[in-house]
């Protein structure tokens, strides 16, 4: 891999991942860009103890511009883009609305591919082993920032996710403080330890469903991907890498190596769940990485959580009353039968 740093027109940061050592990156950034003038606020929230993060510069943000006009391809033909380059493999640059700014963290958004019209799952292993590079190497880069505490790397695809430009891509977010997800996470391991002798909760659940079976997706040599035992959401698997490490950067090569080709399955599975015919998959692709600075960090585990909001042909999981105003989740799907399903679509 070969990484190239560069600055957009507006002093943003722009980085090049390349798979070959031989490209050379030099293409300017010739748009009139004024700076970027951003601002957003951390508001805590007394009552139920995390945050919000107000950002109202978002409001003009890229709304599904056409596929001719969208700002993350490359720029050719003299239409500039976000991306100098008439061609990239990998490319993250600072988001220009980001939701987190200043000391209040960093966004960053990540370009899988220079082609508009295809997805994460349509890339080859090669291709997906540099975006695992470039999110290995972003995560030891905004680590050492000021005031981060949690680096998290995530995609959303589909409009009914809420993505608003189709191009393949993801996002990093580095908060300045541990998430509310990862709070409760790190509190069910202290008590899961204090509970049992010093056992590893993460360590547990993957035995628990490696001994029970029905929930297991694919296992390989060194990750397993299952549908956890109270799936929140209709279709919802979790990968695990089999040793037990903290963040992307503990990976080991024989992880790094499988990876790809897990990953990639999994997501072409996801595509099948609902037959032929059927438009792609929405879905949001989460790693799960431990803080910064938690007393706990060695013992949390990495793992991928990806899932999505439909349930049926034609029919999408709304956060309605009980979870979105209680945190009370209902699964039309049982997980036993989500596995299934995602189990009858393997690749042949």
């Amino acid at each position: 891999m070969k990484k190239t740093t560069t600055r957009l027109a507006d002093g943003r940061e722009l980085i090049y991942y390349d798979a070959r050592d031989d490209v050379v990156r030099e293409d300017a950034d010739r748009r009139p860009l004024e700076p970027v003038s951003t601002a957003s606020e951390i508001r805590p929230d007394r009552l139920l103890g995390d945050a919000v993060a107000i950002a109202s510069h978002r409001q003009g943000r890229t709304y599904h511009p056409p596929a001719d006009q969208c700002p993350l391809c490359p720029s050719r033909d003299g239409r500039l883009t976000e991306i100098p380059a008439a061609d990239y493999d990998v490319v993250v640059f600072e988001n220009r609305f980001p939701s987190l700014t200043g000391d209040n963290g960093r966004c960053e958004v990540v370009c899988f591919t220079s082609d508009h019209d295809v997805s994460f799952a349509g890339l080859d292993e090669e291709q997906a082993a540099l975006v695992l590079e470039a999110w290995t190497d972003r995560t030891a880069e905004l680590s050492q920032h000021p005031g981060v505490e949690q680096v998290f790397c995530f995609e959303n695809r589909g409009a009914e996710i809420g993505v608003t430009l189709g191009h393949p891509h993801g996002q990093i977010y580095a908060y300045p403080f541990v998430t509310p997800r990862t709070s409760r996470m790190l509190t069910s391991l202290a008590g899961h330890r204090a509970s049992t002798g010093g056992r590893n909760l993460f360590d547990d659940i993957l035995a628990d469903e490696v001994v029970d079976g029905r929930r297991i997706v694919w296992e390989g040599a060194h990750w397993l991907a299952f549908v956890p035992y109270a799936a929140h959401w209709p279709y919802e698997v979790h990968l695990y890498p089999k040793r037990r490490v903290p963040d992307l950067l503990a990976l080991d090569e024989d992880a790094r190596e499988e990876f790809p080709r897990v990953y990639l399955e999994l997501l072409r599975r996801f595509d099948r769940i609902f037959g032929e015919g059927e438009p792609p998959t929405p879905y949001i692709s989460a790693w799960h990485q431990a803080p910064l600075h938690a007393r706990d960090r060695a013992e949390f585990a990495l793992h991928l959580e990806l899932f999505t909001i439909r349930r049926a042909s034609g029919k999408l999981k709304f956060l309605a009353g009980s979870e979105s105003g209680m945190n009370v989740f209902v699964n039309d799907v049982p997980p036993e039968a989500a596995a299934e399903r995602l189990r009858e679509v393997a690749s042949k």
